[in-house]
């Protein structure tokens, strides 16, 4: 037994006789002398029913248990919650969406810190559950593995493959008149026709193209759809990679660097990956105690080609992207043209480009297209500044057809009352719907309004009208949308100052977003402008509006980590 050894969390546990009382609750479980002798590993999972992305994760959670013990680790398999944002969509439950992405953290740190564990496997399904669970991964800084727990497959309706996506926008279609009742219901019952997360490259999808990316998963495992049998071989080795991880002192936070950050903000604009990207790579950074700003982010996205034809603006899912190659084939084709660092480290034990060494691009695939003829020269992700957006916004250009926008302002405060206006569509072609008070702080929660754009777009009114928030977009969210717009309204920032009928100008291929108000008129409506009081709140509600941070740093609510 090393010196190493004495020093493990877990003996804080399992060592001496004042650990007495602890060992008789752990041999009430079934631990035998061995057991307690050997590192403690948690395994978190996102399990429950409150989505069919979580439901594969009871499985795959006692599989990882498997490995660990294979590798002579003793698991220690426990849940954490998880708001499933489909269902949290378009009511007051999406207020809890982004909150529980800090409480998901929270929770995996005080359970790995209350009982001492040395390690962790932490398997996540739906969007908030993986920047979570990731960031709980650097918070803590122990040997640790992070596995998506995968995507549903595609559903099948009038002879091609449909997602929840096509769902969002059938309920505008059907607000327009266009289909009826037994259409919508048809769309509805064969868009999810089995367990796993949401199969456009929306935001669980883009978030497990990150943990491969950032070096926290195991090469391949982001894409494998969660009904295939093939995900239990990533789930056992993901027991048994945080086995050697542990053996040899591999942390998190040697993965995580500006390098890898960047590395991952490639792949996202590569495979035109979600807006909320922009918003959780600098969460992941932060528990690093690294500067990652949306700003950063958003340069990456700029330099970065978009070649993966993915939904939502594209035409495939994540099953197709598994059957071209995986997240392995995309990063091989960044990394031989140059767009990623492949001197950065993995939970394999081998860099970025040791793991693609073997990776051969397949000739005949379709999803992927070859650099020299991607489906645009910059990311699917863009990123705007300028006087309606000091801090910055964001907005998805995969498959926009017009990447330039000047209309009249139609102003809501909050997404009701604009939802309200496009189901009755009281809103004129040209306009640029600006729906505030839905940032971090002002919603509370920055709810992702899918509700809405979709209804827009089942209108046939994508690309005729724009939409700015200070809230967030779904993944699934096609259309020409600006989210993440700061300063947020309740901070006061200009977009708390606009009125209806002011101009607005948005130009992704500037990366500017503007209203057209002189620097005085905006002072002037800023003297003039009041917070308004808050309105009453649930109580994690509360603590999380009274913690949070701008939404362009991560919409963090702590200072970063202890150890700087």
């Amino acid at each position: 037994m090393t010196d190493t050894d004495h020093e493990r969390p877990s003996h804080a546990v399992t060592r001496g006789p004042a650990r007495a009382p602890q060992r008789a609750y752990l041999r009430a479980m079934g631990l035998t002398d061995a057991e307690l002798d050997r590192p403690f590993v948690g395994v978190a999972t996102t399990w429950g029913e409150t989505g069919p992305c979580h439901l594969p994760l009871a499985r795959q959670g006692e599989a990882v248990k498997r490995g660990v013990a294979a590798a002579h680790g003793t698991p220690r398999l426990f849940n954490t919650i998880a708001v499933t944002d489909g269902i949290a969509m378009g009511h007051v439950g999406m207020r809890y969406s982004l909150p529980s992405r800090e409480l998901i953290a929270d929770s995996v740190e005080m359970v790995v810190r209350g009982h001492g564990y040395d390690a962790l496997v932490a398997l996540g399904a739906c969007d908030k559950t993986l920047p979570a669970l990731m960031m709980a991964m650097v918070r803590l800084d122990l040997p640790s593995v992070f596995l998506y727990g995968g995507s549903i497959l595609p559903g099948r309706h009038r002879r091609r493959d449909i997602t929840i996506q096509d769902v969002f926008e059938a309920v505008g279609r059907h607000s327009s008149g266009e289909i009826d009742d037994a259409e919508l219901l048809a769309i509805e019952s064969a868009a999810c026709p089995s367990a796993g997360a949401c199969g456009g490259q929306f935001t669980a999808n883009t978030m497990a193209c990150v943990s491969e990316a950032l070096g926290l998963a195991l090469p391949g495992s982001a894409t494998a759809p969660a009904p295939y049998d093939s995900r239990d071989t990533f789930v056992v080795q993901s027991g048994e990679t945080v086995m050697a991880l542990l053996a040899k002192d591999i942390r998190p936070r040697a993965l995580v660097t500006r390098r890898s950050l960047e590395n991952a903000a490639a792949v996202v604009a590569a495979s035109g990956g979600s807006t909320n990207a922009a918003l959780h790579l600098p969460a992941i950074a932060h528990e690093a105690g690294i500067d990652f700003d949306l700003q950063a982010v958003t340069d990456v996205f700029r330099r970065t080609p978009h070649i993966a034809d993915l939904k939502p603006g594209g035409r495939f899912v994540a099953k197709d992207l598994h059957e071209a190659g995986g997240v392995p084939a995309l990063m091989k084709a960044l990394l031989d043209s140059g767009y990623l660092d492949g001197d950065c480290p993995t939970v394999t034990g081998r860099t970025i480009a040791e793991n693609l060494t073997d990776v051969v691009p397949d000739p005949d695939q379709t999803v992927i297209r070859p650099l020299a003829d991607p489906l645009s020269p910059s990311g699917g992700v863009m990123g705007l500044r300028g006087s309606l957006a000091p801090q910055g916004a964001v907005v998805k250009v995969a498959g926009l057809k017009q990447r330039r926008f000047r209309g009249p302002a139609v102003v809501f405060d909050g997404e009701e009352a604009c939802f309200a206006a496009v189901t009755a569509r009281a809103y004129p072609e040209g306009a640029v719907l600006v729906i505030r008070y839905e940032g971090p702080r002002g919603g509370p929660g920055m709810r992702e309004m899918l509700a809405t754009t979709a209804a827009i777009y089942g209108q046939g009114m994508g690309e005729k009208v724009a939409l700015v928030s200070d809230g967030r977009f779904s993944g699934a969210t096609r259309g020409f949308c600006i989210g993440h717009v700061g300063p947020e309204a309740a901070a006061g920032g200009p977009i708390a100052l606009i009125r209806d009928g002011d101009m607005i100008e948005i130009d992704a291929d500037s990366g500017t977003l503007d209203v057209l108000l002189s620097e005085d008129e905006l002072g002037a409506r800023a003297e003039a402008w009041r917070a308004r009081p808050p309105s009453p709140r649930m109580a994690a509600l509360w603590r999380y509006a009274e913690t949070v941070g701008d939404a362009a740093y991560g919409a963090v609510t702590h200072p970063g980590p202890a150890d700087g």
